[in-house]
């Protein structure tokens, strides 16, 4: 990519997208694009095509998706696999058709069997049952990176598909019922700090082991893939008959029990009450840790380690949480 080329963040006001586009911009890139929701709408394909005909785009980073927890995923199923697919099928193909150099797709580790071997590679795709709670999302982010890897390998183009471990960071959901346990977690610690309250109540024995990389890590990832490696570099010679499961794992290489994660956002919020486990409640997958050999290999490693971000995190939620 150069200074000038014309680049489009999909997905902009994520904590993925939010954190590229500052890189981006922090970088010196000039001609970066982004539009809202209101202004472009994903799922409607002749806006979208519109959109591609006017701005003739070079480069995309698809980091758009409809997203939630647990409860979400599971309850509004259909919608997630139908907005998911519509929307990285529309950008995809015209990418395609309209030329785009280089596009990154971002997955996510849910895509792996629920109980892959540990630490998961990503030859793992497809080799057993998902998770049911998140299945349809799952669905769609494997159609994702099978699209990109089909159309590089019928039409030549240069699709990337990565997938991030849990991530965290500045516009991360802080909502109770829909956000991610490190979120989750930090607002409790915060809001029971605030109130005066002895204990906080976190679900599960806190034996579950999860890894975590930083938003603006995964940045740093993504844009270092766009600028150094092509989907050429990821096709070994041996692999060229029949190539499957190009993408590449981003994680940070560490896992942390979730009984450590909350005493470390306890001590880093200044909650001087009780941490009680509740062993009524589920434990989930025990251990779940990407291998990122391939992208350590290629040259990139995560710089932020777990109690800076989880620092720079609280301190974001600080200044933005009554915004």
């Amino acid at each position: 990519m150069k200074k000038d080329s014309v680049i489009f963040v999909a997905g902009h006001k994520g904590l993925v997208g939010s954190a590229i586009l500052k890189t981006l911009l922090s970088r010196g890139y000039c001609n970066v694009i982004v539009k809202t929701r209101e202004e472009l709408d994903l799922l409607d394909f002749y806006a979208l095509e519109e959109f591609f005909k006017t701005h003739a785009i070079e480069y995309v980073f698809l980091c758009a998706a409809k997203v939630g927890g647990i409860v979400a995923n599971n309850t509004y199923r259909a919608d997630f696999i139908y907005q998911n697919l519509t929307l990285q099928n529309h950008i995809l193909f015209l990418a395609y058709k309209y030329g785009v150099k280089k596009l990154l797709f971002l997955g996510s580790s849910c895509i792996y069997p629920k109980n892959s071997p540990q630490p998961i590679k990503e030859e793992y795709l497809l080799s057993g049952e998902l998770e049911y709670t998140n299945e349809p999302y799952a669905i769609a982010k494997i159609a994702g990176l099978k699209m990109c890897e089909s159309f590089n390998l019928q039409y030549g183009t240069n699709f990337i598909s990565v997938m991030p471990t849990n991530l965290y960071g500045e516009n991360d959901n802080f909502d109770l019922q829909n956000s991610h346990v490190l979120p989750a977690l930090m607002r409790k610690f915060h809001e029971a700090k605030i109130r005066g309250e002895d204990r906080v109540v976190v679900w599960g024995s806190g034996n579950p082991r999860r890894e975590f990389l930083h938003s603006m890590d995964m940045a740093e990832a993504c844009i270092f893939l766009m600028e150094n490696i092509n989907f050429s570099d990821l096709i070994c010679e041996n692999m060229k008959n029949q190539i499957r499961n190009t993408h590449i794992n981003i994680g940070f290489g560490e896992d942390i029990s979730i009984k450590d994660l909350a005493f470390l956002i306890k001590e880093v919020v200044g909650f001087n009450g009780k941490i009680i486990f509740d062993h009524t409640k589920p434990d989930g997958t025990l251990k779940k840790l990407l291998d990122s050999t391939k992208i350590f290999d290629l040259g990139w490693k995560p710089k932020i380690d777990l109690k800076e971000g989880i620092l720079k995190t609280y301190q974001w939620y600080l200044e933005n949480e009554k915004k």
